[in-house]
């Protein structure tokens, strides 16, 4: 249990900030942000901490436990710098990673080229076996052979192996074979092994996910030691657990040993966080929104659930969400929060194309050297120069002051580069920038809502990051969206939903079987083997009897589709009353998803089935008053910002707290770590938990 003294730490790095949040046992709140150290982003955490630890005179006993969403994974994939990776399969299936799946991400372009393998041809070995679909052996694995694969693999000084053989979710043994030699031969080695990292049918999902594993382990696992390092000197003994995809903590060591786990693991903090203040707040329907320096997020959450995926494409730039266009990166089939991305956000570039259109990224300015106004250096003028232009964002500086502005070179830049050479004048053209970053992260939040068969103007928005409520109003008006709430300390949510977490692991198996032929017994079986796995895991976590849940699903499709939907399982013995409760289950979700459903003669199979067990802690929840511990300053005067139609107008720049009682827009709310701009003609007032609630007009 929390004693009143301790804190808990939230730290989340992004392309252009770390932000950092320590919240205490009572509700004090103490929040950070610094530029991110791009070399070593370990190196941002301590500094941090200890700045933070001087300015409020804590000691680094003071901290329980430190959760932490990192880029790490997902940029050593994007920037093609992870390990040396030696690959071990089946003979006749050395080309799977390369083959891939027949998916496009662009259908007419034919200049489209497949992203580099992550293992090149001549480190990938094969071996003479045969194990089949059911699992039986129909030709074994010679020792001999296995040995001649790892040590060809050894003399050319590979960093890690994966090993993926033909079937061997239904049967491991071969593999395991091989894993034996691996650690007779290299021991300490770094090693991902099919079976243990996903037992799951699908050739080349099966493979690109253990390559991935295996890519970024080394990368993770020297971060994860460097950090550890640097806050034991600092005199930060605290535990440390980081995000994962799917929107559950796990602990350092896990991490290590399954890094594919947290790839996307930056995003999933803020979606962890709306899902909590939603359930608080019964929100039934949110859907986020999360604007930073480089990109935007969407994301929904629905009835207090977060939509997950059960696989996504790595590596492929900027995702915009769509089931059809896949295949852009590298496929990786662990569940993740369900998220669409777009390369906008405050650092990204506005410039003018070959035809004369205005366009807006995905090239980002970062935190070096930043927009035009930073006066770091940078020339090409960005979306948070046009906001500056506009009058939204306080021209004299950002962060409470730490961070100065020079709004003169912004106008300059934005008067030569934009607004001349389109013949307009300078707020028309800064205008247009901001709406066309408004429909580019429009495009995320259809990906999310309309083309997943919801109705966007059902939900409410639910706006972060540091320039999210900025864009949130006119966004939401623009889908026909009527409600937007802005969270507390917004600029720093997504580090702050970290805090709401709790820790969690997925398991899945592959278990093909009709559903009403299938021995009911032996599928309870399966299941019972996931969850002791589950609980041995949470146990080693320090988990056990009330602190321990376990949630089952199953993965489902009519027989002959190849993809297949996933529905919970509800506690319960399997029984037919279950099998008919699973059926009708699918089959809503089915219509829910592609609008149309099967009769009810038609036969639907098991594909897999999951199980996440959750370590519940005492106490860590997050109390219902949050008392920040930084004072509002005094608002500066108002000043003109400009809206479209209405054009100039004289707008009030409030506190926080002055939304007390209801104000009516054009208004400007001015915070640490936020913006946010309530347009002409909408309502504004705090709700009980310090949230800002925007109806629109």
């Amino acid at each position: 249990m929390s004693s009143v003294g301790s804190y808990r730490v939230g730290v989340d790095i992004g392309g252009t900030f770390t932000d950092i949040v320590l919240l205490g046992a009572d509700g004090t709140l103490h929040t950070k942000k610094i530029s991110s150290s791009v070399g070593n982003y370990a190196a941002a955490i301590v500094e941090g901490l200890s700045e933070l630890f001087q300015e409020t005179g804590l000691a680094g006993a003071a901290i329980e436990e430190i959760r932490h969403g990192t880029t790490v994974a997902s940029n050593a994939i994007l920037e093609h710098k992870g390990a040396r990776v030696g690959l071990i399969t089946t003979k006749g299936f050395r080309d799977v990673l390369e083959i891939r799946t027949l998916r496009m991400p662009k259908l007419y372009d034919i200049a489209w080229e497949k992203p580099a393998p992550l293992v090149e041809r001549y480190l990938r070995q094969v071996v003479d076996e045969r194990v089949d679909a059911r699992g039986r052996i129909e030709r074994a694995l010679d020792a001999k052979d296995a040995e001649r694969a790892v040590d060809a693999l050894l003399a050319e000084k590979v960093e890690a192996i994966a090993v993926c053989l033909l079937n061997s979710f239904a049967n491991p043994r071969h593999e395991l074979m091989i894993k034996e030699i691996l650690e007779r031969k290299a021991p300490g080695l770094k090693m991902s092994i099919s079976y243990e990292v996903l037992p799951e049918i699908k050739e080349y999902e099966r493979t690109s996910t253990t390559v991935i594993n295996a890519y970024v382990m080394p990368i993770v696992a020297s971060y994860l030691k460097a950090l550890r390092d640097g806050l034991d000197k600092a005199g930060i003994p605290a535990q440390l657990l980081l995000m994962q995809s799917n929107g559950g903590l796990t602990s350092d060591t896990a991490a290590a040993e399954r890094p594919m786990n947290i790839i996307e693991s930056g995003p999933a903090g803020g979606v962890v966080g709306a899902q909590a203040l939603a359930r608080a707040k019964q929100l039934p329907k949110i859907i986020t929104f999360d604007m930073g320096g480089t990109t935007a997020k969407a994301s929904m959450v629905e009835d207090g659930e977060v939509s997950r995926a059960s696989e996504y494409s790595v590596g492929a730039g900027i995702m915009i969400g769509s089931r059809l266009l896949t295949g852009a990166g590298y496929m990786l089939k662990v569940p993740a929060i369900d998220l669409a991305e777009v390369g906008a956000g405050g650092g990204s570039h506005v410039w003018i194309d070959g035809g004369g259109s205005l366009q807006i990224g995905p090239e980002s300015a970062g935190a070096l050297p930043g927009p035009v106004c930073y006066d770091k250096g940078g020339e090409v003028p960005t979306v948070t120069d046009a906001n500056v232009l506009l009058g939204y964002i306080n021209p004299q500086h950002l962060v409470g002051g730490a961070l100065a502005l020079n709004a003169g070179k912004a106008k300059q830049a934005f008067e030569s580069k934009v607004a001349k050479p389109l013949g307009l004048a300078i707020e028309k053209a800064a205008y247009g920038a901001h709406l066309i970053a408004a429909s580019n992260m429009i495009r995320a939040i259809k990906s999310v809502s309309t083309e997943r068969g919801r109705d966007p103007r059902e939900f409410a928005l639910f706006a972060f990051g540091g320039n999210g409520p900025l864009f949130a109003c006119g966004m939401a008006k623009a889908l026909g969206m009527s409600r937007v709430v802005v969270p507390p300390s917004a600029g720093l949510f997504s580090s702050f939903g970290l805090l709401y977490a709790d820790v969690e692991h997925h398991y899945s198996r592959t278990f093909r079987r009709l559903l009403r032929q299938a021995d009911l017994a032996e599928i309870q079986r399966a299941w019972t083997g996931l969850a002791d796995q589950a609980t041995a895991q949470l146990a080693a976590e320090n988990f056990s009897g009330a602190s321990v849940r376990l949630r089952r699903s199953a993965a489902l499709h009519y027989q002959g589709q190849s993809y297949e939907l996933t529905v919970p399982v509800p506690d319960g013995p399997l029984d037919d009353k279950m099998v008919a409760h699973l059926e009708e289950a699918f089959g809503q979700e089915h219509e829910k998803t592609y609008g149309h459903r099967a009769g009810k003669d038609e036969p639907v199979e098991l594909v897999s089935i999951q199980i996440v067990g959750q370590g519940l802690r005492d106490g860590a929840g997050v109390p219902d008053r949050l008392k920040p511990s930084r004072a509002e300053p005094t608002p500066p005067p108002a000043r003109p910002a400009y809206f479209g139609d209405d054009g100039w107008v004289e707008t009030p720049i409030l506190r926080r707290s002055d939304l007390a009682t209801e104000r009516s827009g054009p208004l400007i709310v001015e915070e640490y770590d936020a913006t946010c701009v309530v347009p002409p003609g909408a309502k504004a007032s705090l709700d009980s938990g310090g949230n800002i609630v925007i109806v629109l007009g």
